[in-house]
């Protein structure tokens, strides 16, 4: 159908710069994005380059995209396909991703909207250029604490005794939090000695960490590429000497963490 019969929508995956994407028109087209039946194309704007595809207002106009993504299931192959054609494109040029759910009423208010943020959007792509983003998180190991056992001899006035048992459990767990925080702090200062720039983010709760474990870093680290052996002998060399903690890292990734370059959607469709 053309746009006369179906009205479309503009949605926005990422932006580069003009001409890094000028070859690769053919492998983006070939991905399905949202599977719409529109290829995935490149949309120039002065020194900017936007990847974009037509999408069907029914689908993707603010109260169908609401209803979609409150349906976790939606939420999901949404999040999916939107993440997948920006790893593509990060993997033919530096590129800034835009957040999930970016939709413009045309190609028009795309280009008007990078061209207000032209200038920090040439700045993240500066700033990402010849780099990689990595995750470190680092955990404290809890498990189940063990219920305070009645001492020989305790009896019906013995509850001072019980509850001192308690309070040093308690403070022990107390000890064994702060000492990981320490030792987190040391893996974050090391990160941080290899990278140009890192994020703190939000440390996981018990639903994704699970009872056993306590997340006390999560934190994102942008390095040039190469270095991460570096970054991975570190953190080897780190889990010898932190033996109370558990260390993570994963990447690398597309630069999430550090690629914001003031895009936002207030000139979406409404």
């Amino acid at each position: 159908m053309t746009r006369a019969e179906a009205p479309a929508l503009t949605y926005a995956f990422a932006v580069c710069r003009g001409g890094d994407l000028t070859a690769s028109a053919e492998p983006l087209a070939e991905l399905p994005g949202f599977g719409t039946g529109t290829p995935v194309r490149t949309l120039a704007a002065g020194p900017l380059t936007a990847v974009v595809q037509d999408v069907p207002a029914a689908g993707f106009g603010e109260e169908a995209l609401r209803r979609r993504l409150s349906d976790r299931a939606e939420l999901e192959r949404c999040a999916r396909a939107h993440h997948a054609v920006i790893t593509a494109v990060s993997a033919l040029a530096p590129a800034v991703p835009l957040p999930l759910a970016t939709v413009y009423l045309d190609d028009g208010r795309v280009r008007e909207a990078l061209g207000e943020r032209e200038t920090s959007l040439l700045t993240a792509l500066d700033r990402i250029a010849g780099r990689a983003e990595w995750g470190v998180k680092v955990y404290a190991p809890t498990g189940p604490p063990p219920a305070p056992e009645a001492a020989p001899g305790d009896g019906p006035g013995s509850g001072r005794a019980y509850l001192d048992r308690v309070r040093t459990r308690q403070r022990g767990r107390e000890q064994r939090h702060t000492l990981a925080l320490r030792a987190a702090e040391r893996v974050d200062a090391v990160a941080r000695g290899l990278a140009v720039a890192a994020r703190r983010l939000r440390p996981h709760g018990v639903e994704v960490t699970g009872k056993h474990r306590t997340h006390v870093l999560n934190a994102a680290y942008l390095l040039d590429l190469g270095r991460e052996r570096e970054l991975r002998a570190a953190l080897a060399s780190l889990r010898r000497d932190e033996t109370d903690v558990q260390i993570e890292l994963s990447g690398p990734w597309v630069p999430y963490s550090f690629a914001d370059g003031g895009l936002v959607d207030d000139g979406a469709a409404p």
